[in-house]
């Protein structure tokens, strides 16, 4: 039974990708102003404080990684990436989910993978379909995937979450800004300072992800606590801010 479900929630799936697959990707400026969106999303009440009740064990990982492969890697990519094959055409990008969910809530996870895309418009089908359980061990996969303590599997393709690569991307997208000039050299270096500095924090941190609030709110609480302890300024942070809400529109920001 709970193979044919599957199967059936796969073809869902799969159909989802396929309704778009004639288009092309988005303007990058169009698909980061749906993930500002998200990222400030206020999550509905009947999901807003859900905390994920599965322990992340050996057994958890197991079976999340079972589903994922089968109900996501072929959009979000093996590795969480979003490099999926049937992701390659969609409207927006699927989101780099082995990444974003080091940032997200269990609250926010368990809504959008419940919900999928029908919030913000986009072709990820709701996974209601799947009980509690299995969509919390899908959380508890995606988790591990960004942390690096789980190889992805090889179904779909995709690359693996590799932070060196994260910030290669980065330095990419900064160069472009600043040889576009929506920002200069020296703003680029202020960026890249203090979004090291909130890395490193949430990094060593990792019970801020559910310290209640959306991304953009923890985010906040983050540069106020490196303000506070000296380790950025606060002209600092404010310069990290402004660049960020700019590059969005600039849609150099992936």
């Amino acid at each position: 039974m709970k193979q044919t479900l599957l199967v059936a929630v796969l073809a869902l799936l799969l159909t989802a990708c396929g309704a778009q697959g004639n288009e092309t990707r988005p303007d990058m400026g169009m698909n980061n102003d749906g993930m500002m969106l998200r990222h400030h999303a206020e999550i509905p009440a009947e999901y807003a404080g859900l905390k994920n009740p599965i322990p992340a064990d050996d057994e958890s990982l197991e079976r999340g990684a079972a589903l994922y492969t089968t109900n996501c890697a072929s959009c979000h990519g093996d590795g969480g990436m979003g490099d999926g094959p049937a992701g390659s055409a969609l409207v927006p990008a699927p989101a780099p989910v082995a990444h974003t969910s080091q940032m997200m809530a269990d609250d926010y996870l368990f809504w959008r993978i419940s919900e999928g895309g029908a919030p913000f418009a986009t072709s990820m089908p709701a996974w209601k379909v799947l009980d509690e359980q299995s969509r919390w061990d899908i959380v508890n996969y995606m988790r591990a995937l960004g942390a690096g303590t789980v190889h992805p599997a090889n179904g779909m393709g995709g690359e693996a979450y590799d932070p060196a690569v994260q910030a290669a991307h980065q330095d990419e997208m900064l160069a472009k800004a600043v040889e576009q000039e929506v920002i200069t050299q020296e703003e680029a270096d202020t960026f890249r300072l203090a979004h090291d500095a909130l890395e490193q924090y949430r990094n060593e941190h990792p019970e801020i992800t559910n310290s209640g609030g959306n991304a953009t709110e923890r985010e906040a609480a983050i540069l106020s606590t490196l303000v506070d302890e000296a380790i950025i300024t606060q002209t600092q942070a404010d310069i990290f801010q402004d660049i960020h809400e700019r590059l969005g529109p600039s849609g150099l920001m992936p």
